[in-house]
Order: structure tokens, then sequence, then C-alpha cells
């Protein structure tokens, strides 16, 4: 018989994603969607830090990695950039003609809204997916990417570490996909929503057991593979909110015998600043190579004189 602890495991990742799409709900119902929107999130992220304190996953990940400042700088910067964009293109009206509009070309306009949504989420992964896992087997963009990956934990306030170049890449991929399709403006707006819910979950280090949504969803469980330094694991589960196409594309990666790492990050080497982080994807070679070249000298300066390289090894 499942043990109340177990239950309160498995019950808190739908409970706190239903409940920020009823905060969001009621919202959307007052035409203060946008408002809904913001405090539920920061709700939810209040509710993280404390499930975080008093119910971890890892308990080595409650320690600072001396990451804040920058994490919380590629959070603003990343949303300074997409409300410039989103501005930008309401300036251009471009906004106001596709949120606005109640459907078009091959959308079925007629069906209930929860199952538009669900259709939105299915329709806009597709983009999602394949923009995640190009930045991952493709250089130019992996550089970007890598900022994100390069976190040594995974925490509630790390989920906007993102380079803004990565972040404005993901949303060329996913939004014109929904746009083409002729999503209504309520279903884009939904779909947003949900994936930044999602986001922010997936990254909490909070105790959580999954069963079949690990079949349907990105939860914390698989995600936490994604983060692994093994890229037989870490080039896995690239969806944002569903796995369907990970599925399909033989990415999904789940290992039910064995915890996820706790020690992850990337094998490049990475600026600790914020500044840093944001021009080594410009100078992305040079940086390795001075890096490579630094900690060569720093192990060489370490060995006693006696010591020869195949002795130290």
């Amino acid at each position: 018989m499942p043990r109340p602890s177990d239950l309160i495991d498995y019950a808190l990742w739908p409970a706190l994603l239903v409940a920020s799409c009823f905060g969001m709900s009621v919202g959307m119902a007052s035409n203060h969607g946008p408002l809904a929107f913001n405090v539920t999130y920061l709700c939810l992220a209040v509710a993280l830090y404390f499930l975080e304190k008093f119910h971890p996953h890892e308990e080595a990940w409650l320690e600072s990695d001396g990451q804040e400042l920058p994490d919380l700088s590629h959070t603003l910067l990343t949303k300074i950039g997409v409300q410039v964009t989103v501005v930008s293109l309401t300036n251009f009206g471009i906004t106001q003609q596709f949120t606005g509009r109640t459907g078009g070309g091959w959308w079925p306009a007629t069906w209930p809204v929860w199952t538009q949504v669900a259709l939105g989420l299915v329709v806009a992964e597709f983009g999602l997916y394949w923009a995640h896992r190009v930045a991952h087997e493709w250089l130019p963009l992996w550089k970007f990417h890598a900022v994100h990956h390069s976190s040594r934990k995974l925490w509630f306030f790390n989920t906007g570490r993102f380079h803004f170049v990565d972040t404005l890449k993901s949303m060329l991929f996913a939004t014109p996909v929904l746009v083409l399709a002729g999503a209504p403006g309520e279903v884009i707006t939904w779909v947003s929503g949900i994936t930044a819910f999602i986001g922010i979950l997936t990254h909490c280090n909070v105790r959580m057991r999954f069963g079949w949504l690990n079949f349907v969803f990105n939860t914390p469980g698989l995600h936490r593979w994604h983060h692994s330094m093994d890229l037989r694991e870490g080039n896995k589960n690239y969806g944002e909110n569903l796995v369907l196409w990970d599925q399909l594309f033989g990415t999904y990666y789940d290992d039910s015998r064995r915890r996820p790492p706790a020690k992850i990050g990337i094998r490049e080497a990475m600026p600790a600043t914020f500044i840093g982080q944001i021009v080594a994807p410009f100078t992305w070679k040079r940086y390795q190579a001075k890096a490579a070249a630094e900690a060569a000298a720093t192990e060489a300066a370490s060995r006693s004189p006696g010591d020869s390289p195949s002795s130290a090894r």
C-alpha cells in the first residue's frame, strides 16, 4: 500500500500545474490574462522556493553555486528581449493581427477551447522540439545553449538562465508554427502560459514522482536526465512541454532503475560572470583554447618536481 509521502510526491507536479492553469483561467475570464499570468507565475515560484527548502530532490543542490546573480541577470535580459520583440511586433501591427483573431486556415476553431489548447501544445511542441534539438546537435547554436547547461544544479531560480540569442531562436522556431496553423489568440496565450509553468516546474529541485506522466509530459524527472554530462543521456528529452516528438524521433530517455545524476553541467569551460557568459559564445574557440591552456598550466604547477606526466595519471 502506498505511503502518504508517496501519494504527496505523485500529486505535487499535476497539482501545481493545474492550480497555475486555474489561476490563469480566472484572469483570462475577466480579461486580465497577462496580470493573472504574472501573479500566478510569481505564486508558483514562491511555492517552489519553499518546497525546495523542505522537500528537495537533491540535498546537494540546496548549496549555493555562486550563480544567483548571473541566473537573475539572464532571466531579466531574456524577459526584456522578449518584451522588446513583442513591442516591435505590436508597432508593426503583427501582434494584433494574430492574437486578436478567432482562428484561421485549417484550425478547428469550433472545438472546445481546452481541446484547441491541447492541439496547440502539440503543434507548438514540434517547433520547440527542433529548436532545442538543433541547439544541442549543431555547434553554432550549442555555444549559446551551453550557457543554460553550464549550471551545476537545477532549481526554480535558474529556469530563465538562457543566453538571449538562445531565447530568440526558440521564439522563431515555435511561435510561427502556431501562427501559420491558424491558431487563435486565446490558444496562443494559453500555450505560452502553460509553457512557462511547465518550464519552471521542469527545473525545480523538488522531490516528486511521475509514473505515466513521464510518457506524456516533460517532467522534472525526465529533464534531469537531459542535464546529464553523459551525452547518451543528455542529448535526449528535447521536448519543452510534451515528449510526443521525442517518442516519435527516438530521443526519449528514462531509466527507472536509477536516479538521474546529481553531478550535471558541461565539459566545456564557461565563465563564471554574466558578462563573460554573454560574450563567450561569440569567442567560443578562443575562450575554450585559453581555458584549456590555463587548466593544463594549473595541473602542471600542482605536480611535485619529481612527478612525470605518466606517474601523475
